[in-house]
């Protein structure tokens, strides 16, 4: 998706390369919150798996490209919250887009399902990823993946958010969400990748529970 990896690899402010120790760490906590994530939630997951059934036809759970670390596709996983064939409906809204730059964004948008409105603000929709955390795709924290047509129309400077892992949970996540237009976004992202640290990362975990049943919109 990236045309040249290396474009935006040299950028001296910031300090990408961060000890072994903090990667190490980092994904050892990965690995072992997932799990417990996976397990101690299993019952909502199911619970919430049956309601969007019963809810909307198509399946309980989708996959949608994102991209990842280096600018590599992966399959992000979500509850679905919207009807099936939702991206094909998105042409006829984009005239109705109240979100800057590449993003799409509509609070009331025609495509939502009742369940989906309720797991969308509340951030259940998200609980899959976990999945993806697990296969290293995905960390707990860092920025969130955007959409392969969002990347395209990225600066070089907004390209270097994709020299980290995505994350579940990023600035962006626990200071507004739907409330901050795109290239604030972006900055969030970029400050997160300059200040990363395993304080940091707690920090940002320990304010997404605070936020978790907010109406900050969802992503």
């Amino acid at each position: 998706m990236v045309e040249n990896e290396d474009e935006y690899k040299n950028e001296d402010e910031y300090e990408y390369e961060k000890t072994i120790g903090y990667y190490f760490f980092k994904r050892a906590g990965d690995i072992l919150f997932s799990l417990i994530g996976i397990i101690v939630l299993s019952p909502v997951m199911f619970i919430v798996a049956a309601a969007i059934k019963l809810d909307s036809k198509g399946p309980a759970i989708f996959s949608q490209v994102r991209i990842g670390l280096n600018g590599k596709p992966f399959k992000m996983y979500k509850f679905r919250s919207m009807v099936s064939g939702a991206e094909e409906l998105l042409d006829k809204l984009k005239d109705k887009n109240e979100m800057t730059g590449p993003m799409f964004k509509m609070k009331e948008d025609p495509r939502v399902t009742r369940v989906g409105r309720f797991i969308r603000k509340t951030s259940l929709d998200e609980l899959p990823q976990l999945f993806n955390v697990i296969k290293g795709e995905m960390s707990l924290v860092g920025p969130r993946p955007n959409l392969p047509r969002e990347v395209l129309k990225f600066t070089k400077r907004q390209r270097m958010k994709l020299m980290v892992k995505p994350g579940l949970t990023c600035y962006w996540q626990v200071m507004g969400r739907s409330n901050i237009d795109f290239d604030d976004w972006m900055k969030l992202d970029l400050k997160y990748i300059k200040d990363r640290n395993t304080m940091l990362d707690l920090k940002l975990i320990f304010k997404t529970f605070k936020v978790f049943f907010g109406d900050d919109g969802a992503r």
